[in-house]
């Protein structure tokens, strides 16, 4: 049976208290994981502080970048390992998580390394009252030890999104991944053992949110900062944590993401968007579109092309051919998804397709499945349009002009993405310019330049990541100031 232990200070520690990592395919036991308890996130804190006025603190960003490398080599090397534990825990298609995951959670490492490497900061030359001059220059020196939360719907990828810049900035991080999925942050200290990056640099604490390593990690009165992806709600716990001690964070939170369809779109290709952004790895995409608002001219067709796209979709587990629909993560989360087709039904909701539980053979019938689900008819009022179900399913509703799309799709607390279809460039401008939301898709989804900044408005975040964004976060800009 596999141990998935903690990893602090450059070895696998093992706890006398384990919990069960589950198969979402089937439910099938994958190993046990061993829970953090407060004096082992004590002693990945400490660690972590160590390596920072060690070996770590002390080496060029040449030689660091030159470590992040081989880190993004190594993981590409043991490719199929890192793939076969990340599609284990979450049931993910292999399609999807060998073209998304594995090579962006490799990435994520050269990519900053090389942003540090290249990023300049300012300096001002200043006449002084007494007739002299002065010199000021920017330095940036790391941040410390990051505690970093989190989610399991991309695992490795979104905790290599922030693993990667801290540590190309010089910091240090211990790294609480969700209990749902373990597997690759523990494989992830295999390989900074095998390139040479110091211990302590990177530290793994097992378990759960309140009461577990979760807590006693955010409450850590040596964590310098926090960064997290995950609900808004637990966000909200987190920064009540992190005040104690005036403590930045960094959060990427919740989303209720609105598609726009307008009447001058490519059809065959919105739907296909639409498509990706509703139902992709089963709906779980904190960027994922669950309302989509069509022009009236367009509105039934599209309702139509939608359902057959949705039905076409095929379940099954990761490696079988053609698979490219996966079951949700937990037994816990499948209750939540099938709560809110309950409801949607409930408020008379018009069910165009799914809305249960599809037939699975003897193998899998005890997975976490349901079916993408698509709803008509309900009014912007109702839970399912206002609160983030995190499921494969949306809304489909019509609309006149282009300002009522607008405000409908700013009626929400949240603020993360929204997809825009047309062919007027105009008015692609113009809606992109009006939405409240970090990032506006047209004519995409999902389509990310790493140097760009990423991030929500409203209840969707707090702080922007990516490129020389993330440096705003993971270092500390000091102005030296030189008396000529």
């Amino acid at each position: 049976m596999k141990q998935f232990m903690n990893f602090i200070g450059g070895e696998f520690v093992a706890t006398s208290k384990t919990f069960e990592n589950r198969a979402p395919v089937d439910n099938g036991l994958i190993g046990l994981v061993h829970e953090a308890g407060a004096a082992e996130v004590d002693a990945a804190v400490q660690a972590a502080r160590k390596a920072l006025t060690g070996e770590w603190g002390r080496m060029s960003v040449v030689r660091r970048v030159e470590l992040l490398h081989a880190v993004a080599d190594e993981i590409n090397r043991r490719f199929d390992d890192f793939l076969q534990a990340e599609m284990a825990d979450t049931g993910k298609p292999h399609a999807l998580a060998s073209h998304v995951d594995i090579p962006r959670g490799a990435a994520n490492f050269k990519v900053f390394a090389d942003i540090v490497k290249n990023v300049p900061t300012e300096s001002f030359e200043m006449a002084t009252p007494d007739g002299g001059q002065a010199v000021n220059y920017a330095v940036r020196s790391p941040l410390g030890v990051i505690g970093v939360v989190c989610p399991w719907n991309l695992p490795l990828l979104l905790m290599t999104w922030k693993v990667g810049p801290a540590l190309a900035c010089g910091n240090t991080v211990v790294v609480k991944p969700s209990e749902e999925t373990p597997a690759t942050a523990t494989l992830l200290g295999e390989v900074m053992n095998a390139v040479g990056i110091p211990p302590g640099v990177y530290n793994v604490v097992h378990g759960f949110g309140p009461g577990s390593a979760g807590e006693f990690l955010t409450r850590h009165p040596g964590v310098d900062g926090i960064t997290f992806t995950g609900e808004t709600r637990t966000g909200e716990a987190i920064m009540g944590a992190a005040s104690k001690g005036v403590r930045p964070v960094s959060f990427e939170l919740g989303g209720k993401n609105a598609g726009i369809v307008f009447a001058d779109a490519d059809f065959d290709k919105a739907v296909a968007g639409i498509t990706r952004s509703a139902f992709e790895n089963c709906g779980q995409v904190c960027l994922g579109t669950e309302r989509v608002y069509v022009q009236r001219p367009i509105f039934e067709k599209f309702v139509a092309a939608l359902k057959a796209k949705a039905e076409a979709l095929k379940p099954g587990p990761s490696m079988e051919a053609g698979v490219n629909f996966g079951p949700l993560i937990s037994r816990e989360h499948q209750q939540k998804v099938l709560s809110y087709y309950s409801k949607a039904a409930e408020a008379g909701a018009t069910v165009v397709t799914g809305g249960g539980v599809p037939e699975m053979p003897d193998a899998l019938a005890d997975g976490h499945w349901v079916q993408p689900t698509i709803w008509t008819g309900l009014p912007e009022t109702a839970a399912v349009i206002r609160e983030e179900i995190f499921g494969p399913c949306c809304h489909i509703a019509p609309f006149d002009t282009e300002d009522e799309a607008i405000a409908l799709a700013n009626a929400t607390d949240y603020g993360l993405a929204t997809t825009v279809w047309t062919e007027s460039l105009g008015r692609a401008h113009r809606v992109a310019k009006l939405v409240q939301v970090g990032i506006c898709w047209v004519n995409s989804w999902f389509l990310r330049d790493l140097r760009t900044a990423f991030g929500g408005a409203k209840a969707s975040g707090i702080g922007r990541e990516g490129g020389v964004h993330s440096l705003e976060f993971y270092t500390e800009l000091r102005n030296v100031c030189i008396k000529l």
